[in-house]
């Protein structure tokens, strides 16, 4: 009997003493708990086990990791204070499904209370992101409390017993924090979205959709989503953490692929494991879609914990490439992970739970948020620099050439002035040299080809004539694949030769004498066709590509191939000024063939266009 008696007695916990002045008790070291057989167990059916049947839990915390079964819990109160008191009960991992309590005071059911995400916001008793129980306790009158937990998230019942001027003290502090959180969030991403929109720069819009998707998973973790967006939307809040954890892989593979160059011309092989995890994570969040919760949060968790590896590694890899955007990513992202290891070591109390530990993710995100926006606007202002140089050297050829002007003129006339017997002879010179110097003015200084003005008033001569005679008039538009990379990694002065080269190539194919070829800016390149139909156009389109792909360019002991793509729009003029239209659709094309993987030629169709305006 008194084997039997000690069994009893050490298979219970120590009650919970609650003192006068108690503001904060966690409670788990006060927990028994069990897990509740396949056939089910009701609360009349609990009343009845034995005391051997719980198990105490001497541990600093209640996590039973992901389980299909559901686990029961009771821990025992015992007011010390000599007046009732009105105390709050917080279960604050809000992702549980279904919660039951059941409380006792002095052995008589008082208060039962169905819980869970499952159940819509407005039941709870009271309005809050956790599960906030009210509780009475009676001088003298112990309470029990009992807890059923079921759920497809994982099992963490981390309980705590507060003081209500307590609780509402921190709970205006972790507010506060959640705030200033959400706030520098949406600062961030109207900036990086303002930015987007004025200098149309891709990595700026992944980067608004990366840290858009973060806030709403940590909102949907935390239940302020649950609390503030969709509180009746009970299904919606267990897929919303799935499908927007999987968009912060999706946006943050894809940002993080153009931040650190790691491209398929200079990573084939990584940045092809980059883009196989953004297009498994993009499935997964259409999955997330239609799929049951339980199905989809393993494999969510496993794919988000192997991407943020793949991209720390990638990032410590182009750091040791000394790529200077590395070394803001490295930083910005141990910070976001630092946050989620914190947070984690306060759940197991290895770590203290205060206002810093219980926000740890938030404020890392945040500061690492703020870091790649610096980032993104360095990175952003080295360009600009890089186009004003490129400017400056423009306009000073184009002083040069005003000056040579400037100077032949002035030999005009003191040649005039001089030699009046010679006026013939000298005309003629004048004449020759003059003729040079517009045909100076008409070339682009460095490929030789003709610019891009004199290309606008060919342009429109050839679209007038076209219209006058009814003939169809071709525009082909060349654009060299991947030069900027290409000019990030051998330089402007390996990049000028290539656009000679290219420019070479393309003099060689377009012969006849009232066709034009021309530099357009940058990287691109225009031919108009004069009277040549879509056919013709499209072999002399498909011959410039050819002769460029098998053209070979050499860098020190390197051979490089290059490629282009090329947009053909052809038209007979309906009007006289019609350029505008014909060079849309030729860039229109242009488009097409970069989005069809590059190094191809693709003719405009009208219908294609419009299918592709509409999706």
């Amino acid at each position: 009997m008194l084997v039997a008696l000690l069994s009893a007695i050490s298979a219970q916990s120590a009650p919970l003493l609650w003192q006068v002045h108690s503001q904060r008790v966690d409670v788990a070291p006060y927990v028994d708990y069990l897990r509740e057989p396949e056939t089910g167990l009701s609360y009349e059916q609990l009343a009845q086990l034995p005391p051997s049947s719980w198990t105490p839990n001497p541990a600093g915390n209640l996590s039973f990791g992901y389980s299909t079964g559901a686990y029961w819990f009771r821990f025992v109160i015992n007011p010390q204070a000599s007046s009732t008191a009105s105390v709050l009960l917080e279960l604050a991992y809000p992702v549980l499904d279904h919660v039951e309590v059941y409380v006792q005071t002095s052995g008589e059911l008082v208060q039962t209370l169905q819980l869970g995400d499952k159940q819509p916001f407005y039941e709870r008793p009271i309005l809050h992101r956790n599960f906030v129980i009210p509780l009475e306790l009676k001088a003298g009158a112990p309470v029990t409390v009992y807890l059923r937990v079921a759920s497809t998230s994982s099992i963490q019942v981390p309980l705590t017993l507060w003081d209500q001027a307590a609780f509402h003290i921190s709970d205006q502090s972790a507010n506060l924090f959640e705030g200033i959180y959400f706030g520098i969030i949406l600062v961030m991403i109207l900036y990086n979205l303002f930015v987007y929109l004025a200098m149309g720069e891709r990595s700026f819009l992944y980067y608004v959709g990366y840290i858009t998707a973060m806030p709403l998973f940590l909102g949907s973790l935390t239940g302020l989503s649950f609390q503030y967006l969709w509180p009746e939307a009970t299904w919606w809040n267990d897929q919303s953490i799935v499908v927007f954890l999987n968009l912060v892989v999706v946006f943050g593979g894809i940002f993080s692929m153009r931040f650190l160059s790691v491209l398929p011309s200079n990573h084939p092989k990584l940045s092809a494991m980059v883009i196989f995890g953004v297009a498994l994570a993009l499935i997964m969040a259409i999955a997330g879609l239609v799929l049951p919760y339980q199905l989809m949060i393993m494999p969510t968790i496993a794919l988000a914990t192997v991407g943020c590896l793949v991209l720390l590694a990638l990032s410590v890899y182009r750091w040791v490439l000394k790529d200077p955007a590395a070394r803001y990513y490295t930083v910005a992202w141990v910070l976001m992970l630092f946050g989620g290891i914190v947070l984690a070591l306060s759940k197991f109390t290895v770590l203290p739970r205060n206002l810093i530990t219980e926000n740890a993710t938030q404020i890392g995100s945040a500061l690492g948020v703020i870091l790649l926006s610096m980032a993104l606007a360095n990175r952003l202002n080295r360009e600009k620099q890089l186009s004003f140089l490129a400017q400056r050297r423009l306009l000073t050829e184009e002083r040069k050439v005003r000056a040579a002007q400037e100077k032949s003129l002035e030999v005009q006339r003191e040649a005039n002035a001089r030699l009046e017997e010679r006026v013939l002879e000298r005309t003629r010179d004048l004449e020759k040299l003059n003729t040079q110097l517009l045909e100076l003015s008409a070339t682009d200084a460095l490929t030789g080809l003709k610019n891009r003005a004199h290309f606008d008033a060919s342009f429109q001569s050839a679209c007038v004539r076209a219209y006058r005679f009814g003939q169809p008039l071709s525009l082909l538009l060349v654009d060299i694949d991947h030069f900027k990379q290409f000019n990030d990694s051998y330089g402007h002065l390996v990049g000028d030769d290539c656009l000679q080269m290219v420019a070479d190539m393309i003099r060689q194919v377009v012969t006849r004498p009232q066709d034009l070829a021309a530099r357009f800016g940058g990287e691109e390149f225009v031919v108009v066709l004069p009277d040549t139909p879509d056919g013709g156009a499209m072999r002399v389109a498909e011959k410039i590509r050819q002769e460029i792909e098998r053209m070979e360019f050499r860098i020190s002991e390197e051979v490089i191939s290059l490629t282009v793509s090329v947009g053909v729009a052809t038209q007979i003029p309906e009007h006289a000024d019609q350029t505008k239209e014909l060079f849309e659709r030729a860039d229109t094309a242009l488009y097409q063939a970069k989005g069809q993987g590059r190094n191809r030629v693709v003719g405009y169709q009208p219908h294609a266009a419009t299918s592709e305006q509409e999706s």
